[in-house]
């Protein structure tokens, strides 16, 4: 449905998005993941129709709708869009607010469409509410219906859950997850936050410093990271340097041996080993010792930093016996 092939975009003499390529089947929700100033904003836009293209191209369903010689106004790409202040219009009511973009049915189509859509987002009877009247996330699941009733080619979200409550974001996404499933919807989404992205994507791009590194599925991109980049970013965990321990063999680092198949990057003559916190436990026979210079209660369990040989090293830690700032702990790995 979506492909955008080595676009740049930039403002003056600034690229601030560098030859990205993507492509998004038709019914799949992807998810442009990254820290603020990365790019994906403006890549979203781009993908709308409210930033020129300096290179590259961008095609719906086979169409070229953007290029650096041709450029199809908003309008005309069947694309709707949900922003992170939900924009909803005061002056209309909730059914108001769902058919704004329904002009050219009749007035019989445009209520049967309205009260299919509120319907989906589970807000049947509220027709006649004022967005004032609405929770933050009402306030979006009209966004979210309004965006969808004129049957869009394409849905971007830009950010649709800032204002929300932190507790309330990934319930949130889960729904419009399930929401657009069954809209048969195809949605691109931008978020700096990896759980909102993991809740809702099929394929998660990770951008920095206004390039992607990687386009895949949320398991991949935790699990077999493709750049260094990407393993800082998503998840906890750190980069230390290894050595190989034969053909096969694990990799040797300060905390201790690290399966072969470990995520790791080489440069510059290194080798630095991916190692997170749930790949370590507290292990006081161990070989491996070092000292607890942080401690954060998580609920289900505290996360440590320790400190083996001036390397800072996460590993998760019971709640039955809590370890002091300043403890000598041993690390093995967990297994």
């Amino acid at each position: 449905m979506l492909e955008v092939d080595r676009v740049t975009l930039g403002y003056g003499r600034t690229d601030v998005v560098q030859a990205v390529s993507l492509a998004l089947p038709r019914g799949e929700i992807g998810c442009l993941l990254g820290p603020s100033g990365c790019g994906k904003t403006t890549l979203l836009r781009a993908i709308g129709g409210f930033e020129p293209l300096r290179a590259g191209r961008i095609a719906l369903a086979g169409r070229t709708v953007a290029s650096a010689e041709h450029h199809l106004p908003p309008r005309e790409r069947g694309i709707g869009m949900v922003f992170q202040d939900h924009a909803l219009f005061p002056h209309l009511n909730v059914q108001g607010n769902v058919a704004f973009g329904l002009g050219r049915l009749s007035a019989a189509e445009r209520q049967r469409r309205v009260s299919e859509m509120l319907s989906l987002v589970g807000l049947e009877g509220l027709q006649k509410r004022w967005p004032h009247e609405l929770s933050g996330g009402q306030q979006q699941r009209v966004a979210l219906a309004r965006a969808l009733a004129p049957q869009p080619a394409l849905l971007l979200l830009d950010e649709p859950f800032s204002n929300l409550d932190t507790s309330l974001r990934v319930a949130i996404a889960r729904e419009i997850r399930a929401i657009l499933r069954q809209a048969g919807a195809t949605a691109l989404m931008v978020t700096h936050d990896q759980h909102e992205a993991f809740a809702m994507a099929d394929a998660v791009g990770v951008m920095v410093g206004g390039r992607l590194h990687q386009w895949d599925s949320a398991f991949d991109v935790y699990h077999r990271p493709a750049t260094p980049e990407v393993a800082r970013l998503i998840g906890e965990g750190v980069l230390l340097p290894a050595q190989a321990a034969g053909a096969g063999g694990p990799w040797q680092t300060v905390a201790g041996p690290v399966p072969a198949d470990a995520p790791h990057f080489d440069a510059d003559g290194t080798t630095q080993v991916l190692v997170r916190p749930e790949d370590l436990r507290i292990d006081a026979g161990s070989a491996v010792h070092g000292t607890v210079t942080e401690r954060v209660f998580r609920g289900s369990h505290f996360l440590y930093t320790v400190q083996v040989d001036g390397t800072p090293v996460l590993v998760h830690g019971g709640m039955s016996q809590p370890h002091e700032i300043g403890a000598t702990v041993g690390l093995m790995p967990r297994g």
